[in-house]
């Protein structure tokens, strides 16, 4: 096999498992919203099981880049390919940090079953998947324009965090003891780990851009 057919070999290779590890923190996240709603720890260990495998899969990408850069030393496209899917492999992997994060506080829930978790929770986290799906289409299809779709979503998820952020504070002030504002504490925790899993997500949606026309459209907010 000639060494550039090797290359883009590999090259192929290591976006399929950045596809992988998108698919995996997709499910990460609905096993989190299911965990929001049932409380079910079945899901929290599955959450952290998968969380195994998306660290895994990031510092077996990070490996395969490093070697890619000393070996073949790609330039302008290619090193685009390569530096992309470093940037984005870390990206997922906090991502999957966050689904982690709603696992933990799900467990202190556990002790306040009837503490009440906004609707509105369900719908920030389906639109991170959205995002997240998004994104990883237009890293497959090589597509600009679809990556350049994510980011004004994250306004919606920052606008839902807000509401919940303003509802759970009017709960905390009405709260009569400790352990119902420790309760609701972690539903805002949950609600601030799908807030920043969004944020991830216009990151990732980013990342394809700039591998794509060699441009970084930076379109978040500064202070998101």
């Amino acid at each position: 096999m000639q060494l550039r057919e090797r290359f883009h070999r590999q090259l192929n290779e290591l976006r399929g498992e950045i596809l992988a590890m998108g698919s995996q923190v997709e499910e990460q996240l609905h096993l989190s919203l299911a965990a929001l709603s049932t409380l079910d720890d079945d899901k929290i260990r599955a959450i952290y099981a998968l969380d195994e495998e998306v660290n895994r899969r990031r510092y077996a990408v990070e490996d395969s880049c490093f070697t890619l850069i000393a070996m073949q030393h790609p330039t302008a496209k290619d090193l685009r390919l390569v530096l992309s899917a470093l940037a984005m492999s870390v990206d997922l992997e906090r991502m999957g940090d966050q689904t982690k994060g709603i696992a933990k506080a799900v467990r202190h829930l556990r002790r306040l079953p009837a503490t009440r978790r906004p609707a509105l929770l369900e719908q920030m986290g389906l639109a991170g998947g959205r995002m997240l799906r998004q994104a990883m289409n237009a890293y497959s299809e090589d597509d600009a324009e679809l990556a350049r779709t994510v980011s004004p979503l994250d306004e919606e998820v920052d606008n839902q965090y807000a509401r919940i952020y303003a509802d759970l504070m009017m709960q905390m002030a009405l709260s009569d003891t400790t352990d119902e504002v420790e309760a609701i504490y972690e539903v805002l925790r949950s609600a601030r780990e799908l807030e920043r899993f969004g944020d991830l997500a216009a990151n990732v949606a980013e990342r394809v851009v700039f591998m794509i026309t060699g441009s970084m459209e930076h379109t978040q907010d500064d202070d998101a």
